[in-house]
């Protein structure tokens, strides 16, 4: 009788436990890499959102700055006009009685003297009438 010897199967390639093992191992690899991936994203993206926010804000202000100028411009310049318009009403009304008096001084000044006995009543009345005629 002849024996026979026993069939070997030699394997090809790695064993089944192997590559459930190492497709975990790359599984959970892939996982933990696409999350830190995904945070990171997430702070640029919060970062950005931020910086935005930020921007908006900064803008806000110098637009209120901006509108806060413009308004004392205008103010400034109302107050100016109404300085002006009340310079020149004061010097219209100041030009008319600034004549009289300067006249009734000059009267006093006249009195005086004759009151003085530096002018006879003769000299008094010609300067008197000298500075009505020419007023």
């Amino acid at each position: 009788m002849l024996r026979r010897r026993p069939v070997v199967v030699q394997r090809r390639g790695p064993g089944l436990l192997r590559t459930a093992a190492t497709t975990a191992v790359v599984a959970g690899t892939a996982t933990a890499v696409s999350k830190g991936v995904s945070g990171s994203m997430d702070q640029a993206a919060m970062s950005k959102q931020q910086q935005m926010e930020q921007q908006q804000v900064t803008q806000s202000a110098t637009n209120q700055a901006q509108a806060e100028l413009e308004q004392m411009k205008a103010q400034l310049a109302a107050m100016q006009a109404q300085q002006l318009q009340a310079d020149h009403a004061r010097a219209t009304t100041a030009a008319a009685p600034a004549a009289q008096p300067d006249l009734i001084t000059q009267l006093q000044q006249l009195t005086q003297l004759k009151q003085a006995g530096a002018l006879s009543e003769d000299e008094f009345q010609a300067a008197k009438a000298k500075l009505l005629s020419s007023k």
